[in-house]
């Protein structure tokens, strides 16, 4: 079978809306099964648009090849999604009941006008991203509580409660949590920036990370993933901690290994949490054996480094899982800069050195891009800009997400594909046996190209200049 973009008779070839047109005189006329295309423009023009579908014909144009061959499969998919910070929920609590109601289920639902959103990230205790410090056993100055008998999910009853919620839309959606800081009291320099994990708390600490997962257990949210730090190299945000690979390994290998195994608590252990430049960091653990039993993988952000840097440790140890876990938008970039830097990198790139999931930052923040900390991220911008209670924005992340979680459910499969020229590619096979290829086009100027299924299957498209675009077929 071979597919098209679809036509009307013309006298010779034409574009319109992306589709690339042929005379009937070159093409079988032959029914076959649809294609769908979805595309976003870097110019704004379009967003996350249904183009018109195609089918499966005899023709292909004299165009450069882009094969697929799902006989090659490679990791499978989590799923694709934002953090949850408490800024977000904060912010989008601010909407009218019906209003809520409606981004909620356009963000997380699965219907038509959904984006499906399946994968979040949670901070264990404040982020950056939230409008004040906390732990979840805060204390006076000078005083420690060592059993944890203050430990309180109080201040993120509200996340919880939109957690639930979500979850009710869609039950599958998978979380990993990662804290900023661990209460003061544990730390070496007593603030919520920077400063080291003393010692003598890495058992407490431990403690601590069992009290999170059980908590939010009782309330009916699964905590899949943990990481023990975000960015551990970076002590400069609000709330921060410096920890080096040496005291991640240590705390992993002598303390929170043991503690989630002696309380059977299944979730995943995954380290590092940071920049693509120092993939050293997570190889330095994974080569103790000793903590290498307890962990189930290495997490990512973009800020420095290339994003090859994950198949780096995934060669090192194939057996171990990859997590894209962080990516901003910021105040300052553009549309067109960010949908094919991000998709490129963020989706495609991950999804190409074996990350299990792509997630960009913020989920929602107000158009002075709060709520934040003292000290905390001011340029950030959030998927939803919330300007009141009846409006909100769809920003740039939201379709970078959306190109993949909309159409790339948990447990797809990516197989091969290839990439020429300006085009960057990543193909998955879904459970429901779709193929989908999600493509983005550098250049500035319109690409023709052919997909080629399995090596035999052909049909001719075009994606324009500086764009995003999600084929699905069967």
């Amino acid at each position: 079978m071979k597919f098209y973009n679809l036509y009307s008779f013309f006298k010779g070839a034409a574009l319109l809306s992306g589709v690339v047109l042929f005379p009937l005189s070159c093409m079988a006329q032959k029914k076959g099964n649809e294609v769908e295309y979805w595309l976003t423009k870097g110019d704004e023009s379009v967003r996350l648009q249904l183009q018109p579908r195609s089918k499966f014909i005899n023709y292909s144009g004299d165009f450069q090849n882009i094969e697929i061959d799902d006989t090659q499969k490679f990791q499978y998919v989590d799923g694709f999604g934002y953090t949850l910070t408490g800024g977000s929920v904060e912010v989008i609590n601010r909407l009218s009941p019906s209003k809520r109601k409606a981004l909620l289920h356009e963000l997380f639902g699965k219907d038509n006008n959904s984006i499906s959103i399946s994968y979040l990230r949670l901070s264990i205790g404040a982020s950056d991203l939230d409008g004040e410090v906390f732990s979840y056993d805060d204390l006076p100055e000078g005083q420690t509580d060592p059993s944890l008998s203050k430990f309180s999910l109080s201040k993120d009853r509200a996340l919880i409660s939109m957690l639930k919620e979500i979850l009710q839309i869609n039950p599958a959606v998978k979380i990993i949590a990662a804290p900023w800081s661990p209460p003061v009291w544990m730390k070496d320099n007593g603030k919520s920036k920077g400063g080291s994990l003393k010692p003598e708390f890495y058992g407490v600490y431990a403690d601590y990370f069992v009290k999170y997962i059980k908590g939010m257990k009782k309330e009916g949210i699964t905590i899949d993933a943990i990481t023990p730090q975000n960015e551990p190299l970076h002590p400069g945000n609000n709330p921060s901690l410096y920890m080096p690979s040496d005291q991640q390994r240590d705390f992993i290998k002598g303390y929170l290994g043991p503690a989630f195994k002696a309380n059977k608590i299944n979730t995943k252990i995954v380290v590092y949490d940071h920049n693509c430049n120092k993939p050293e960091y997570a190889l330095d653990i994974l080569k103790d054996p000793d903590a290498y039993q307890y962990i189930d993988g290495s997490a990512f952000h973009l800020y420095e480094g290339e994003i090859s840097a994950l198949s780096t440790v995934h060669t090192a140890f194939p057996k171990k899982n990859l997590y894209f876990t962080e990516q901003w938008t910021g105040a300052k970039g553009t549309f067109n800069e960010d949908l094919n830097w991000h998709t490129k990198n963020v989706i495609i790139g991950s999804m190409r050195n074996w990350s299990k999931i792509a997630l960009e930052w913020n989920l929602a923040n107000d158009p002075e891009y709060k709520p934040h900390t003292d000290g905390g991220c001011t340029e950030c911008k959030g998927a939803i800009t919330i300007s009141d209670s009846e409006n909100f924005t769809r920003n740039v992340s939201y379709y970078i997400i959306a190109h993949a979680s909309k159409f790339v459910p948990a447990g797809s499969q990516r197989i091969a594909s290839t990439q020429k020229g300006n085009l960057s590619t990543a193909a998955f096979k879904t459970p429901a046996g779709k193929i989908v290829l999600i493509v983005q086009n550098d250049n500035k100027s319109d690409e023709n190209f052919n997909v080629v299924y399995n090596g035999k299957n052909k049909t001719t498209v075009t994606i324009p200049g500086n764009s995003a675009a999600t084929y699905i077929f069967k």
